[in-house]
């Protein structure tokens, strides 16, 4: 037999109490006169005896029962079979997994339930333990030092869901950064209650366990139930066009095992639903669906979609922000006059463009950071501040669109362009005028372009009198039947330059009067407008947006309903990048919930942001006790339960690790001893 508290024993010297109480009597004589003795003197010898005898069997009782009950507080144990077994006095350190994967059921009982109830019942036997810590996904402050039983008792009635998935190694790292601050006299347990899902678990098979410490897995798990989450969210278009057809896709996907038959999934838009769709989704599988739906008014729309699908429920719905028709600022900056105002013609027709047009001699450059698109129309040379701007405006993500004079100096624009990654500029006269080649229909700038029922060889295609050729350092978009480049795209950092093989001038070429050129125009311009994504994860470290151009000592805020964080952040001229923030660094009334937040400056909403947290928890894959087992096998101071729910696991751990505990019995005992004493006192004559 041994003690989990053998300081306890010390207590024993109690008992030395009541032996001093009978070994004296305190009480005083008091003397009787009697005539006669002599008969009196034979009944007092025959009482004494008795006397002595009551106060022998009162004197047992009370030590026996004094020593009952100091070894029921010493905690007296038979020790386990398990010489690596567990140790009361050491630092127990319990985590609980309190992801979203955990809302999943399993006989009606949620698993976070079913794991804070056998914490609960585990605790049991550590009810007089002061060393013990209990880590969840929050990986709050208070989590980061020692407390009682009780203390931990009362966090599990509180516990809820987080939104931040850790992966073991972090939880391991911060079980070890305490258990190295409050090392006990022997070695420290760790327990993990969890469902061990795959794709938030990370390397299992590279963390290595202390031999200091030892390891109690405990799996809090059952058969993957179904699960449909959303996995993404886009637009056939760059962007949403007020009172126009519109087509949303939403791609669908199955985390189960089982069909899913005619799920209706739902599209809601500023709160009012707008368009329904059935899906199909096989075991594992994915499914996208299409969306037609039209909007009013500019500006930006909360977009949601959302199903009915249990028992998890927290990836039932999926939010986005669309942003409805946003003004595209062109700004032509023009050379040699074009009597035919082609440029102009094109935008100042369409409310969805703002056109400003400046000539090349005196033009503003601070014009360029309110713009998207950069039209430079024959101008005759690039350079100075012009140059430098144009080139800084478009590797922050803006658009140039770069049209020839009649005559372009070659020095002065070969130079432009090699920095913007378009080079081998060479002077091409030519008096001939060469045929554009058919548009290629597969390329992505012509996806909408034509209708299918606009067969290739009915196109009516414009000529061309080139004044340039160059190595286009992307994709050309048109080419002439010579082979050469008419129109390229490029990528330069975050922004695209297109370039053009002539003027816009009949006597170059007719493109400028051709049906073709319209709908190039709008493509150009409408692909210059920044992308703004649609929806955000919460898991993501960085979110970069562009905004307006703000001092360096602007603050950007994050608000939604009551809820105002300000994220570490950093600006770089129009590049906004937040650092999101975790679980553990919002204060206690703070939750990061899904849903939509305003990107504040100044008390004014910049932009409309969508959250949502990672489909990574959506992804009901587990680890088997078995494949745990494997990972752990050269780990002997890794303990693997089969199941938390499989028959009693306190009682189980406690035989392997505790063995098994004496200390009711002799409070059993010390109970009944208090009682033979009252008997004794009572019966005993």
């Amino acid at each position: 037999m041994q003690f989990i508290f053998p300081t306890f024993l010390w207590s024993l010297l109690a008992v030395g109490i009541p032996i001093a109480i009978h070994l004296f009597n305190f009480r005083r004589t008091r003397r009787v006169f009697f005539s006669n003795v002599s008969l009196l003197k034979n009944v007092e010898m025959e009482t004494s005896s008795f006397r002595r005898l009551k106060q022998y069997l009162i004197l047992a009782t009370r030590v026996l029962a004094i020593s009952a009950l100091v070894f029921a507080f010493a905690q007296p144990y038979l020790p386990s079979k398990n010489k690596a077994g567990t140790n009361a006095q050491s630092v127990t350190s319990s985590y609980i997994d309190n992801s979203f994967s955990m809302q999943n059921e399993d006989n009606n009982q949620r698993y976070l339930d079913v794991a804070t109830g056998k914490l609960d019942q585990l605790l049991t036997l550590f009810r007089n333990a002061t060393r013990l810590q209990l880590i969840t996904n929050d990986f709050s402050p208070e989590e980061q030092q020692l407390t009682t039983t009780d203390r931990i008792k009362d966090r599990l009635t509180t516990l809820k869901l987080a939104h931040t998935p850790r992966n073991f190694a972090s939880i391991y790292k911060r079980q070890a950064n305490l258990l190295g601050r409050y090392a006990g006299s022997g070695k420290n347990q760790l327990f993990w209650f969890s469902d061990f899902q795959k794709s938030t678990a990370g390397d299992l098979s590279n963390l290595k366990v202390d031999s200091l410490n030892r390891l109690y897995i405990i799996p809090v798990q059952t058969t993957a139930s179904q699960n449909v989450y959303v996995d993404s969210v886009w637009l056939n278009t760059p962007f949403v066009r007020e009172f126009q057809n519109n087509v949303l896709y939403v791609r669908v996907s199955n985390a189960g095992n089982d069909d899913v038959r005619n799920l209706v999934v739902k599209l809601y838009l500023d709160d009012v639903q707008v368009s329904t769709a059935p899906v199909n989704l096989a075991p594992k599988g994915a499914a996208t669906t299409a969306f037609n739906f039209n909007v009013r008014g500019k500006g930006f729309k909360r977009g949601r979609v959302t199903f009915d699908d249990l028992p998890i429920t927290f990836d039932n719905e999926y939010f986005f922000v669309l942003n409805a028709s946003p003004l595209i600022r062109v700004l032509h900056v023009a050379g040699q006059p074009n009597p035919a105002r082609s440029v102009e013609k094109v935008f100042a027709n369409d409310s969805l463009f703002t056109l400003r047009t400046v000539s090349a001699n005196n033009a503003d450059i601070g014009l360029l950071k309110q713009s998207d698109l950069v039209v430079l129309e024959s101008v005759e040379r690039v350079e100075g501040a012009m140059r430098s701007e144009i080139e800084n405006f478009t590797k922050r993500g803006g658009s140039v669109l770069v049209i020839p004079p009649s005559n372009p100096d070659i020095v002065s624009y070969g130079g432009f362009l090699s920095s913007l990654g378009v080079g081998g500029l060479q002077e091409r006269p030519s008096d001939e005028a060469i045929p554009l080649a058919n548009p290629e229909r597969g390329s992505p700038f012509f996806s909408d372009v034509f209708e299918q029922s606009v067969r290739q060889e009915n196109l009516e295609l414009p000529v061309s009198k080139p004044v340039w050729q160059w190595q286009p350092g992307g994709a050309k978009l048109l080419s002439l039947r010579s082979g050469d480049v008419f129109l390229s795209q490029s990528a330069i950092q975050r922004g695209k330059v297109y370039v053009m093989a002539n003027p816009l001038s009949e006597s170059f070429g007719s493109f400028a009067q051709n049906a073709l050129f319209v709908p190039v125009m709008y493509k150009i311009a409408a692909q210059s407008v920044r992308e703004q994504r649609t929806a955000y994860s919460f898991d993501e470290n960085t979110v970069s947006l562009t905004v307006p151009e703000s001092s360096q000592n602007t603050i950007f805020k994050l608000k939604k309903d009551k809820i105002e964080l300000i994220p570490v952040q950093r600006l770089n001229g129009n590049q906004l990048t937040l650092e999101l923030p975790k679980s553990n660094q919002l204060n206690a009334n703070q939750d990061l919930d899904a849903g939509y937040y305003e990107l504040q400056k100044d008390g004014q909403t910049v932009q409309l942001l969508a959250f949502n947290h990672d489909n990574l928890e959506s992804q009901l894959d587990y680890y088997t006790p078995a494949e745990l087992r494997k990972l752990f096998a050269n780990q002997p101071n890794v303990q693997v339960f089969d199941n938390v729910a499989d028959g009693d696991f306190v009682k189980e751990f406690q035989k392997q690790n505790l063995g098994v505990s004496l200390w009711s019995y002799f409070l059993w005992a010390a109970l009944l001893f208090l009682l033979l004493e009252i008997l004794v006192i009572r019966f005993v004559k």
